[in-house]
């Protein structure tokens, strides 16, 4: 397995990333709401050995395929969102959230005896206490899924991309178009042969596979690429980085430009955002990848779900090649 350390030239990145603004990504997938509750604990309830958590603050974020959508968005690119959302308030705050980020609402669609897919987050001193999700994950009914297969065939015409974003919510229930990049969970992890990149993680691709992955093993990933019968893998191992195998079953270790982590929540959406328009932009699955760790590194060392811009992910690559350029004349590497 080879760790690849061909520096872009800072030329080449702004070059793509003036072509990435240039291009017109579809997102499909599941959609949700993120909640922030922050305030204080200073007492345990006299009801249950829980701390009671007094509110100060409450914030709104896009999760799921959205966050994908704003990670789009901020690249500079043209965003499509194509979605499910319930008829309730959580729904009209999502909206709201679309528009705060210039995301156009007009391909999504309401399910109204579906609620808006939220996780809520409450945290006390900067420490998460509990999380509620509040969901529906069974498979949307019939005639949404026609109004959201329609919604999809109207913006497919002119895309450059799409990027599938399946969260086991029940919006993604088969394999529509041609899909660039999926992030996947394991109910429909085989959908999607033909796909040019997928991006699990190694969790859900041992569980799929139905066995522990030997990452030393040299024929391990190519045959997960073989059954997957997709293009090219792309293997997230959180604090480890990734791992790209391409069609040509070459494997690359790509380690986390990560300097502090202060929350992973949305480094997969961000990944699968900054690859996905990056590969629309002409650059090879390798430059893609490599783009979207820097992207990655930057998006954990903010708190919650946030978006990262070019100008963020240039300044992760310079300095991490100044980085190496130090250890190198110290005689470190």
């Amino acid at each position: 397995m080879t760790t690849p350390d061909a520096r872009l030239p800072r030329d080449h990145l702004e070059r793509l990333f003036t072509q990435m603004k240039a291009r017109r990504i579809v997102v499909v997938g599941d959609a949700m709401l993120d909640i922030y509750l922050a305030g204080e604990a200073e007492r345990i309830s006299p009801e249950a050995p829980v701390p009671v958590v007094s509110v100060h603050t409450r914030r709104h974020a896009l999760g799921g395929a959205a966050n994908v959508a704003a990670n789009v968005a901020a690249v500079g690119a043209e965003c499509l969102l194509v979605a499910v959302i319930g008829d309730d308030d959580r729904g009209d705050s999502f909206r709201a959230e679309l528009a705060q980020h210039r995301l156009a609402d007009g391909h999504i669609v309401v399910a109204a005896a579906r609620p808006t897919t939220s996780k809520t987050r409450v945290t006390a001193r900067g420490q998460q206490v509990v999380r509620i999700d509040e969901e529906i994950e069974d498979p949307i009914p019939a005639r949404t899924e026609n109004q959201l297969l329609g919604q999809l065939d109207a913006v497919m015409a002119d895309a450059d991309a799409i990027l599938i974003e399946d969260y086991n919510k029940g919006t993604v229930t088969r394999k529509r178009g041609i899909p660039v990049v999926v992030d996947p969970k394991f109910k429909h992890f085989f959908a999607y042969r033909g796909a040019t990149l997928f991006k699990p993680n190694r969790r859900e691709l041992e569980q799929a596979m139905g066995a522990t992955l030997d990452l030393a093993h040299p024929d391990a990933l190519p045959t997960a690429l073989d059954k997957l019968g997709v293009d090219n893998l792309l293997l997230t191992l959180g604090a480890e980085g990734m791992v790209l195998v391409t069609k040509d079953k070459q494997i690359g270790r790509i380690p986390t430009m990560a300097r502090e982590v202060f929350d992973v929540s949305g480094a997969g959406d961000t990944v699968t955002a900054w690859v996905g328009t990056a590969l629309a932009a002409g650059a090879s699955v390798r430059e893609a990848a490599q783009i979207a760790n820097y992207a990655a590194g930057v998006e954990v060392g903010k708190s919650g779900v946030a978006t990262v811009s070019p100008t963020e992910v240039l300044a992760m690559h310079e300095a991490h090649y100044d980085q190496l350029g130090k250890l190198r004349r110290g005689g470190l590497l």
